[in-house]
């Protein structure tokens, strides 16, 4: 990285090899001498006067370029392309849902690209142009960019279907009520990948419909196949948060029969045991006139009662199909 905002800056020799340039060179490009890509840290104040003032760009694409939070969107200007997308951010310590962004504009001759957080994608095209096995046209800059952002999505939902998968294990194994936090974790990254996601597929989808000279037929395949990945991702996403919430479902279902389960039995403890309370209470009472006080085997009389009583309701509780 150059110091002042210039993240990378490059000319393309048009044979997949670049020349690393700083901020004095850029003043001295001209088409004659290769693309010129520039990707810049939006945020650093010499990086927003020189979009602002020195780049000649149009007011819209200034302010796109330069915006704090920008939804994946498409535009074409004349021949010109204006593109926002979003990454997974991969930084240690980072949630993957935090999706870094980054804009790009080209008009065939120039890249200029900005963003706000390290993106691996720029920096995998960065060194490829130091071997020799970069992009060698606009074009084949923008495919190999897409195709960085969407392959490196493959890890964190194939993770997520790991996840997920793991989860329906144990929903079956295990009714825990710690799952339920697992699942909730779990649904909600999926829904905040999704949300970054499913717009980024419906602008690609738009790109391709897009008839800009600069970009070849090799270019729109590449491209179209990209997008075809990314409609994938998109499906096994919603895939995986339909199978969160089935399990979700059947964690609440087990987890509520459980429970039924533990208060049916109780419920029969207590009627069981209600009227032999009631009885002994009847009989507990400190009043003159209570049955058998003067019997030696009234007591015994009275527990043959109680266990009487017992298994009367255990038939009756057979009888109805309550056991």
């Amino acid at each position: 990285m150059t110091s002042d905002g210039l993240v990378y800056g490059y000319i393309f020799d048009g044979k997949g090899g670049g020349r690393s340039i700083e901020w004095g060179d850029i003043s001295g490009w001209c088409s004659e001498q290769g693309i010129l890509w520039l990707h810049f840290e939006y945020v650093n104040e010499r990086v927003q006067n020189w979009i602002q003032n020195e780049s000649l760009l149009e007011p819209l694409v200034v302010d796109a370029l330069l915006m704090e939070e920008s939804r994946p969107r498409v535009t074409q200007l004349k021949d010109s392309l204006l593109v926002a997308l979003r990454g997974v951010n991969l930084s240690p310590g980072s949630n993957p849902e935090d999706m870094v962004g980054i804009r790009i504009w080209s008009d065939g001759q120039r890249i200029i690209s900005t963003r706000k957080r390290r993106l691996l994608s720029a920096g995998d095209i960065a060194l490829q142009l130091d071997r020799g096995e970069g992009p060698c046209s606009a074009g084949e800059f923008l495919v190999m960019l897409t195709d960085g952002l969407i392959v490196r999505m493959k890890k964190t939902i194939e993770e997520t279907e790991d996840q997920v998968a793991a989860i329906e294990d144990m929903v079956l194994s295990n009714e825990s009520y710690a799952l339920r936090s697992r699942i909730s974790s779990l649904r909600r990254e999926v829904i905040s990948l999704r949300r970054y996601l499913a717009p980024q597929r419906e602008a690609m989808m738009q790109l391709l419909s897009f008839k800009i000279s600069w970009m070849n037929t090799n270019d729109w395949q590449n491209l179209r196949e990209v997008a075809d990945h990314l409609t994938r991702y998109v499906e096994e996403l919603d895939s995986v948060r339909d199978r969160a919430a089935v399990s979700q479902e059947e964690l609440a279902n087990r987890l509520a029969e459980q429970m039924n389960n533990r208060m049916y039995v109780l419920s029969l403890v207590a009627a069981v045991f209600l009227p032999l309370g009631f009885l002994t209470g009847l009989l507990g009472i400190n009043v003159g006139g209570i049955p058998g006080a003067e019997n030696p085997l009234s007591f015994w009389i009275f527990v043959f009662i109680l266990v009487f009583v017992v298994v009367l309701q255990y038939w009756l509780f057979k009888l109805k199909k309550w056991l």
